[in-house]
């Protein structure tokens, strides 16, 4: 603009300049012919009137000039506001590169985005470039400077661009060539755009994406709106979906969901369905299906509704899962459920049946044994024969009591309880055991609370310990004196028993999940009828309680009962 005014000022000056030399020609011969003084006056005239023209177009050309230059001005003001209004609304951190010099000038983008404060911001290339993530620097170098060779008017690329935290963010950059005159590439414009969002979201999209198409489950994605009896049109299914049906993508697209459904299935479920496609709520059932050769499979159908960002409800997926193998399965647990009821019943009575009838003839039985100890008998053999008959008698009845008190325990829904005094059971067991005690003479040690109390069935815990402690005296080692001990420990939650001696002990890598069987014998003793540890743990079990074992061979046994404190 200022070249322009100064080439048009220079003409006029020669133009007014050319105008005075030749009217000082004419009037130089205008004087010659008449007289000196004339022609002074009329050069200072002509003189003063073309320096007043001079001056007034100076003047006029100057106003002009400002004029310009104010309106220039005012554009480029406006031009700085709508930049700076720009670089403000945006989010994106705006950089301005000199070519020429290497300068980068940042926009305070760069510190909200990024965090860096503002003097740890470089201003040169080099800065930008170390911030790049070292397995992207080397690409954007090669096409940035590929672009600028070009002469390309847009360049735009992907790069991880590092925080002043250390971390990286994805960043979206575009940039633009500025030429001189001369068609001389003299900066280059650009905005970053920080899409980390959006990477983040389309790799999680791409993660779903892969499950939805490896999974073996049905996956269906339909309409948002339907009919009031049909489930919305498809819009989608994974490729597990021809694998159940059978039906290809293309036979699918744009139908109803029914096309495969058995309808005598969902009738009973069709009004719930209707009701919660209306309600736009999730929605399960099982269903039996049809694929495409007819065949029927058993699917678990789920409805879930999907809404978009504006919470507009937008579609419904749906996710089938086939159930024919645990329907059928099902079925045939069922089956054995119903086999095994009723076996237990047959038991059940097969037992109170056979524990009723051999009551009777195993009384008279034992009363007449009982008889026959008061008649005098000589012969030696046939009174060893009466004894092993009454021995053996006598333990078939402890063996029915035995069976009956399981009977009991098991037919038992709920059995009553009381606050009984512990110490007070152990004292009974111990007047029940008193010959045996008093024939193996054990060392006893005791260490119960004299007043401790347990809600417990007494007839049950004394059943129990009583089983236990025959147990000890029993099969007890006769190379050592025998030792048992006792005792309780209550704790805010729980009573523990605890019943140890140092019997012969049970192998339990060879026994332990036959413990507490029935009918289970651990060692050669012809007394053992297998039914005592059975008949604890059914008790300890029917009040509520837990007993686990410890044992080595030769070492002896312990015991351990817990019950909750109620």
């Amino acid at each position: 603009m200022k070249n322009n005014y100064n080439k048009t000022f220079f003409t006029y000056f020669l133009v007014i300049l050319l105008l005075v030399f030749t009217s000082q020609s004419l009037i130089i011969n205008f004087s010659l012919k008449n007289n000196y003084i004339i022609y002074t006056s009329f050069s200072s005239v002509i003189i003063a009137i073309i320096a007043f023209l001079f001056f007034k177009m100076a003047i006029n050309r100057n106003k002009e000039y400002i004029n310009n230059l104010e309106i220039e001005f005012e554009e480029l003001s406006k031009s700085n506001e709508r930049y700076d209004i720009v670089a403000k609304a945006t989010s994106d951190t705006i950089w301005d590169w000199d070519i020429k010099t290497g300068s980068f000038i940042w926009n305070k983008g760069i510190q909200g985005v990024f965090g860096y404060k503002k003097e740890d911001v470089g201003d040169n290339l080099q800065w930008w470039f170390d911030k790049i993530h070292p397995e992207d620097s080397l690409k954007i170098s090669v096409k940035l400077y590929s672009f600028i060779a070009e002469k390309s008017e847009k360049w735009q690329d992907e790069y991880r661009f590092c925080c002043a935290d250390g971390t990286y963010k994805y960043i979206f950059d575009r940039g633009f060539l500025v030429k001189d005159e001369t068609d001389t590439i003299v900066r280059m414009i650009g905005a970053m755009q920080d899409v980390t969002k959006q990477k983040e979201e389309e790799q999680r999209l791409k993660l779903l994406e892969t499950v939805i198409t490896q999974t073996k489950d049905t996956v269906i994605i339909t309409e948002a709106s339907g009919t009031n009896t049909e489930i919305p049109n498809i819009v989608y299914v994974n490729p597990a979906f021809t694998k159940m049906t059978g039906y290809t993508t293309e036979e699918v697209i744009g139908k109803s969901p029914t096309i495969f459904m058995s309808k005598y299935s969902v009738k009973n479920e069709l009004k719930k369905l209707a009701e919660a496609l209306k309600k736009k709520e999730e929605f399960s059932f099982e269903s039996i299906n049809k694929r495409k050769n007819g065949e029927e499979y058993w699917v678990n159908f789920m409805m879930i509704p999907i809404t978009d960002k504006d919470n507009i409800h937008s579609h419904w997926i749906s996710i089938q899962r086939d159930i024919s193998v645990e329907k059928e399965r099902e079925k045939e647990r069922e089956h054995l459920i119903s086999e095994l009821t009723q076996n237990n019943k047959d038991l059940k009575q097969f037992s109170y049946i056979t524990s009723h009838n051999l009551r009777a003839p195993l009384s008279n039985l034992t009363g007449l044994l009982n008889l026959v100890e008061d008649i005098p008998i000589e012969n030696l053999e046939l009174k060893e024969i009466i004894n092993g008959f009454s021995k053996s008698t006598n333990q078939l009845n402890e063996t029915i009591n035995d069976l009956v008190n399981v009977i009991i325990i098991k037919d038992s829904p709920s059995i009553q309880k009381e606050n009984i005094v512990i110490k007070d059971v152990f004292e009974n067991v111990f007047d029940q055991l008193s010959f045996l005690i008093g024939l193996k003479k054990p060392i006893i040690k005791m260490n119960l609370d004299e007043k401790q109390t347990i809600n417990l069935n007494k007839s049950y815990i004394e059943s129990i310990l009583l089983n236990l402690m025959t147990n000890s005296l029993r099969y007890f080692d006769p190379k050592k004196q025998l030792k048992i001990q006792i005792a309780s420990k209550k704790t805010d939650n729980e009573t523990i028993l605890t019943f140890k001696d140092n019997g012969i002990g049970i192998d339990l890598e060879r026994n332990k999940d036959k413990i507490f069987g029935l009918y289970q014998r651990f060692h050669d003793y012809p007394d053992s009828k297998g039914l005592g540890l059975y008949l604890v743990k059914s008790q300890v079990e029917s009040m509520g309680g837990k007993i686990s074992v410890e044992s080595h061979v030769g070492e002896g046994t312990t015991f351990t009962i817990t019950f909750k404190n109620k």
